[in-house]
Formats: structure tokens, C-alpha cells, sequence
């Protein structure tokens, strides 16, 4: 089962790093968080992607081509001539097959979707955000996307309603308080989809948002199930976010890491 990665935006709320690089190429503990999302998925023996790029998309396409360089040590000999002058000790590659897909700069969600339809073929697919984390077990939201039989599967969290709750009155008085409490957050999408190719007919093209028409179409249909996640979920929309995800890597107890080195 492929896993389609969407990493072409511009990443304006977190210009301070998407300026030189896109928001996926941004670096957690020295890694780009889009390799962090794929560790997590090869975790659960998907390793089959295809992303979605678009700002900047050279530099993803020459990350991956050297990626060995940023995970081997390497001597570089410049007293040879005519030879390699270039020896990779212990070359360390990931056995992921990756596509990279240039979808444009400015292409919605859908339409980035709609486009790489042909690297995905007439299966089932994985798809997230190229910028958010997550625990979730992937296996398990695969198999409540097949006991279910729908169109496409979502993971749901919760998000932090962050101050104290009120109850207030008509006229402004203030009837009760009380801090808040895990339940009181809204759910919301936090990506880590499983889709059926049918859901390629919902997209209309470049301009088409996939989290407006096609999922609010397939929910009135009743084909669009959520999967609840109530462990650890987080985006990385701001500075303020990357700094919360590099310092929880930094402490070796990022709850996204699932994997063995």
C-alpha cells in the first residue's frame, strides 16, 4: 500500500524557516520532519511513497538523491586521480521506494492529489501532511478502514481548548467557570488518512481543496469514517511548534518515535 505525502505548500505562518527550504525539509534533531512522518510509516511496513511537491521542490528531490550523504560517514580523497575520490563507510540507506512528483507551487490539496493518480493506480493509499507528527498505530487505522467498507478514513484528535470553559448568560454575567478538561477540545483532521482510488473521481482539479468539496461531499454520503486518536498528535504550523517538537527529541522521549534506530 503506497502512502502519499503532501509537501508542496509555502508554509507562510513559519516563514522564518519555509523562506529557505519547504515546511517538510524543515529539520527535527537534524532530520527533515517529512523523513520523521516516513520513519513512522516504515515502522508499520508501509514503504512505498509518493510525495506531493511543489515550493521548492528541487530541494526534496536532492535530499533523497543524497540521502546516504546525510546518513553515512564518508572520506573524500582528493589525492587520486581519474578514480571514485569518494568512499561511503557503512552506507546506510532506508528500503523505502520514494516518488517525488512535481504538483505545482500553487495546486490545492485535491488537485496535488488528482495529480499523482497515476502512481497510485486502482489501490487503496495511504496520506498525511508533510507536517505533523503522530503515535498513532497505522496498522490499526488500516484495518478499521477495511472493516468499515467506506471511501476514506480520517484520524481524528482532539485539540486543546486551552483556557478555562464559561458558561455565560444572555446578558454577559458569567453563570459558571471551570479549568478545562481533555474532552472539551473540538475533533479535528490530523491527516493520517486511508482512501480508496475512488476518491480521485471527487477531485475536479488543481483548485480544488480535498478538505472542503470532496470530503464534505463523501461525509454527506456517509463515506468518510474518523478514526479517534487520543495519544499524541502535533503540527508544526509555527516557530513556536518546531521549537515543542525539537525539544521533545532532544529529551529522547519524542512519542512519535516508534521506531528502532
Amino acid at each position: 500500500m503506497k502512502v502519499v505525502l503532501l509537501a508542496g505548500g509555502l508554509g507562510t505562518r513559519i516563514s522564518e524557516e519555509s523562506g529557505f527550504r519547504p515546511k517538510p525539509m524543515i529539520e527535527i534533531g537534524g532530520m527533515p520532519i517529512l523523513w520523521h512522518i516516513m520513519k513512522e510509516y516504515g515502522h508499520y511496513g508501509f514503504t512505498e511513497f509518493v510525495i506531493c511537491a511543489g515550493y521548492k521542490q528541487h530541494m526534496v528531490k536532492r535530499w533523497f538523491s543524497d540521502y546516504f550523504l546525510y546518513t553515512s560517514d564518508i572520506t573524500f580523497d582528493f589525492t587520486k586521480e581519474n578514480e571514485d575520490r569518494m568512499i561511503v563507510h557503512s552506507k546506510h540507506v532506508e528500503p523505502w521506494r520514494v516518488t517525488v512528483v512535481d504538483t505545482g507551487e500553487e495546486t490545492m490539496t485535491g488537485g496535488r492529489i488528482k495529480r499523482i493518480r497515476k502512481y497510485i493506480g486502482n489501490e487503496t493509499f495511504l496520506m498525511t501532511y508533510g507536517d505533523g507528527v503522530c503515535d498513532v498505530d497505522i496498522g490499526k487505522v488500516v484495518e478499521f478502514h477495511r472493516r468499515h467498507g467506506k471511501l476514506a478514513t480520517l484520524t481524528a484528535v482532539r485539540r486543546d481548548p486551552g483556557k478555562g470553559i464559561l458558561d455565560v448568560d444572555f446578558d454577559n454575567a458569567v453563570r459558571s467557570f471551570r479549568e478545562k478538561r481533555p474532552e472539551d477540545g473540538a475533533l479535528i483532521n490530523a491527516g493520517y488518512m486511508v482512501l480508496e482510488p475512488k476518491v480521485f473521481d471527487y477531485i475536479e482539479g488543481d483548485e480544488t481543496s480535498f478538505e472542503y468539496g470532496p470530503m464534505e461531499q463523501m461525509a454527506k454520503e456517509g463515506n468518510l469514517m474518523s478514526y479517534l486518536h487520543t495519544g499524541f498528535w502535533q503540527c508544526m504550523d509555527t516557530l513556536r511548534e518546531k521549537h515543542i517538537l525539537e525539544e521533545l527529541w532532544q529529551s529522547g522521549n519524542a512519542p512519535w518515535k516508534v521506531w528502532d534506530d
